[in-house]
């Protein structure tokens, strides 16, 4: 079986190896994918460079059983919908069902219509109308504003007060820092009360959910500073009850199922809720198309199973569930980034403390660490931002590698990931030192 991973960030080298596990006849290709995942897989170069229709052609002249898309840009381009037509089997929705991220205003209109709990909204094209929106007397702040269109992780912002409400609407309709993204906005409540990331393997109504995640936005410790990419990730959350679950699944996930079918879209690939745990009830922030990054890095190690085979069910519009399995234990993800991000940041920094597949090499004197690998835990290391050179590693982007480990508790889980990021070491290094912290002290 030939299959291509699209992307090459730490979510498509986690889909890689639980790809590249999960069978024994799997030629695996990635383009452009990373350093690391040359182990399991054989990447082919920046392909992705020239588009949908250079991917496609890549795709078909290697004869690609199943293509498995990690970044929202190429869904939102139509990668999957082209590639179908040419009898290519993709795991990823088409266009019409990635504006569910692509499009926050199509979002918030489809999660109103088909009434999906979330915070209430305003949606705007005209950078006058939303500054007489919030200049209204009985407005109350915070208010979270996102830009419309996809603005790589950045376009949201919290605004505490009016003023920056209202300096957030010129910078982005009118100083139009994201481009077009910024041409029409959402303008919603502040919704308080803890994150949680839910994911859904979807196959034309039919889904299954995976373990919940919870992701760490803030860049430094004790959730502050700036919002990144995700600077780690935990699952499953132990705080999520049985019954809460259950709850998103049928309040949350089979109402997007329902309006899915209402309006024709056959959805066949990971959709990734953003929720937040109100008083009031779990409610949506946002829907990506894709699996989440970091949190598919401690998600996805949690299966057991043909991983392929599933996608491969979802592709074809047959999902087979019970080709995968969740082992009863818990992941923790640390993400190592480099200095400044995700501001302005710089690389080509050396990257110390990886062997020559580019896994961690531990340095600890805790035998029960280092015997980790003989038995049921792990320790995983996830590329993100490296390139490699005359046999070393190098530093290419702000999130720089992530560190998971696996164990029966999410106490040894953080212990082993945090040996594993602390045996890595490259200049202006950062990461945060309470990843999980409240959850495995629970």
């Amino acid at each position: 079986m030939n299959v291509l991973v699209v992307g090459g960030g730490g979510r498509e080298h986690a889909l890689a190896l639980q790809l590249a596990q999960s069978r024994d006849d799997i030629h695996l290709l990635a383009t452009p994918g990373n350093p690391g995942m040359t182990s399991v897989a054989e990447c082919a170069g920046d392909v992705a460079s020239g588009g949908v229709p250079a991917i496609v052609a890549f795709a078909w002249e290697r004869e690609v059983d199943l293509m498995v898309v990690g970044p929202e840009a190429y869904l939102a381009m139509g990668l999957a919908g082209e590639a179908r037509e040419r009898g290519i089997a993709v795991f990823g929705p088409g266009r019409d069902g990635a504006r569910l991220e692509s499009s926050k205003v199509f979002a918030k209109n489809f999660m109103a219509k088909y009434g999906v709990p979330t915070g209430r909204f305003e949606t705007f094209d005209d950078a006058r109308r939303a500054r007489l929106y919030l200049a209204d007397s009985a407005r109350e702040f915070p208010v979270v504003i996102k830009a419309d269109g996809l603005a790589a992780g950045k376009g949201v912002i919290i605004a505490k007060t009016r003023d920056e409400a209202i300096s957030a609407v010129e910078t982005m309709m009118e100083k139009r820092i994201f481009g077009s993204a910024g041409d029409s906005i959402v303008i919603e409540e502040f919704l308080r009360g803890p994150e949680l990331s839910v994911m859904a393997l979807v196959c034309d109504g039919e889904f299954m959910l995976l373990p919940a995640a919870r992701d760490h936005k803030r860049a430094f410790d004790g959730d502050e500073g700036p919002n990144t990419g995700g600077m780690g990730a935990y699952s499953p959350v132990p705080s999520v009850a049985p019954s809460l679950f259950d709850e998103i699944r049928e309040k949350i996930f089979r109402p997007v199922m329902n309006g899915l079918a209402s309006e024709g879209i056959n959805y066949r690939g990971c959709l990734y809720a953003g929720l937040i745990l109100t008083e009031d009830g779990p409610k949506v922030l946002e829907f990506n198309c894709r699996f989440g990054d970091p949190e598919t890095q401690a998600v996805l190690p949690l299966l057991e199973g043909d991983f392929a085979g599933l996608l491969v069910s979802i592709a074809t519009g047959e999902m087979d569930p019970d080709l995968v399995k969740v082992k009863d234990m818990f992941a923790v993800c640390v993400v190592a980034a480099s200095k400044g991000y995700p501001g302005q940041y710089e690389t080509g920094f050396e990257i110390h403390g990886l062997d020559s597949s580019g896994m961690v090499i531990l340095k600890t004197d805790d035998p029960a660490v280092k015997n980790a690998i003989s038995r049921d835990e792990r320790i995983y290391t996830f590329h993100a931002g490296t390139f490699m050179k005359d046999g070393k590693f190098y530093t290419s982007g702000g999130r720089v590698v992530g560190v998971t480990g696996v164990a029966l508790s999410m106490g040894r889980a953080r212990e082993l990931a945090y040996a594993g990021i602390k045996s890595i070491d490259f200049a202006g290094m950062r990461y945060r030192k309470d990843i999980a912290m409240s959850a495995a002290l629970s």
